[in-house]
């Protein structure tokens, strides 16, 4: 008896079977998903399709970002964690070849269609790899020299304004530089 003194209604929904499926756990060792700390995956370890899936992943990834090294590597500059690679459209095929299966990475990290901006390297790009002493690249910049530049978002004007004949607030044209087109940095090691 409830505290109104009158037997509590059983609900409508709690008498018809259900026929979600639920999870039993059966001293299995691993319950559910899990996210690979190498790959950044998440998968379910119990499932054969799953585990699969992940290991293909896995091996596209770990083979993309694998730098094996070579002869006539442009090395822009040396640190104690790493080296900078600067890849040119005019380098070596297979130098560009690597560049592109970072970018194809890089874009789907980033959100960028497939395909969409690393099929072609653009002439005058330029594409720099941050490598680990391990041979892993850790980073990616593609960087392209620009005649006239735009700017995108407009500072808030703290009060008094600056002078709008200054050129350094112009909204218009800004003096031709280098723009980065996307930079990266792998969050897995």
């Amino acid at each position: 008896l409830g505290p109104s003194g009158k037997a509590p209604r059983k609900s409508k929904e709690s008498s018809q079977l259900s026929w979600d499926q639920m999870i039993i756990d059966a001293g299995q060792r691993q319950l559910g998903a899990v996210q690979c700390g190498s790959c950044g995956m998440l998968y379910a370890p119990g499932i054969p399709e799953d585990r699969l899936q992940h290991l293909q992943h896995h091996r596209r990834l770990r083979e993309a970002l694998r730098y094996p090294g070579w002869k006539q590597e442009r090395v822009v500059a040396e640190f104690w964690d790493g080296k900078i690679v600067l890849i040119l459209p005019e380098d070596p095929k297979y130098a560009v070849r690597k560049a592109q299966e970072v970018l194809e990475l890089v874009d789907a990290e980033l959100g960028f269609p497939a395909g969409a901006t690393s099929r072609d390297f653009p002439q005058g790009s330029r594409v720099y790899l941050f490598v680990s002493p391990g041979t892993c690249v850790l980073g990616c910049l593609v960087a392209q020299r620009i005649q006239q530049a735009f700017r995108v978002l407009p500072e808030p004007c703290p009060a008094p304004c600056p002078d709008p004949q200054d050129p350094r607030n112009s909204r218009h044209s800004q003096d031709p530089g280098v723009s980065s087109l996307r930079a990266w940095r792998c969050s897995l090691e």
